[in-house]
């Protein structure tokens, strides 16, 4: 009798670990199944990264190229400016002197492309044009087409050579002059009213404009 009694408690034992063991395996490959997943996911950004690293390589290598690009067009630029500089220099010089003699200012001697260089005292500065007498001196700064930047360090350049004269016993005037192939309205406004003459083309020729009031001297 005693037997009998515990068999069908056995049972219900084994019916509930049964359940136990069916749930078990669920639990285990649903998690299978999302660790799969989680595998491929990983795999799928594995690849967009490596994807991405690629095409950061090829952007950092199109960045150099167009790099190179404006470092060479720069450097023609940069001749080309050169060139046509001397163009307009070998245009303008020949006729400054006249030009400016009917504007009273009459000068003897006329130098292109002078540089002062005075390691001593840090005085440095190029110059495109130097008009020169006995009692004053013209400067003349020409670009193919001045912009403001251009005309401000027109300004510290007069200034560098004013130090360079005073302390050569250098006691003449010294005045200053833009001159351009285009000269944009603002800009020219801009340097007649910091008292210089302006420089521009008119014609086959050239006209030399004078600045506000009384012409700026250094």
């Amino acid at each position: 009798m005693e037997t009998t009694q515990r068999i069908p408690e056995w049972r219900t034992t084994a019916d509930d670990i049964w359940v136990v063991l069916k749930e078990t395996d669920r639990i285990v490959r649903e998690n299978a199944k999302g660790f799969e997943e989680l595998r491929k996911a990983q795999a799928e950004t594995g690849k967009q990264i490596e994807e991405t690293g690629k095409q950061i390589e090829e952007t950092g290598k199109q960045i150099e190229e167009t790099g190179k690009q404006m470092k060479e067009t720069d450097k023609r630029l940069g001749k080309l400016s050169s060139r046509y500089g001397e163009m307009v220099e070998h245009m303008v010089v020949p006729n400054l002197i006249t030009k400016f003699n009917k504007l009273k200012l009459s000068f003897t001697r006329a130098h292109r492309n002078t540089e002062v260089k005075d390691y001593v005292n840090d005085i440095f500065a190029e110059v495109d044009v130097f008009l020169e007498n006995g009692d004053r001196v013209m400067i003349v700064e020409i670009k193919s087409k001045p912009d403001i930047h251009d005309i401000n360090e027109h300004i510290e350049r007069m200034e560098n050579l004013r130090k360079y004269a005073d302390l050569h016993d250098d006691a003449r005037k010294y005045m200053g002059a833009v001159g351009g192939m285009v000269f944009g309205e603002d800009e020219k406004k801009y340097a007649l009213k910091k008292g210089f003459y302006v420089i521009e083309p008119s014609g086959e020729t050239f006209n030399i404009i004078p600045p506000y009031g009384a012409p700026r001297e250094w």
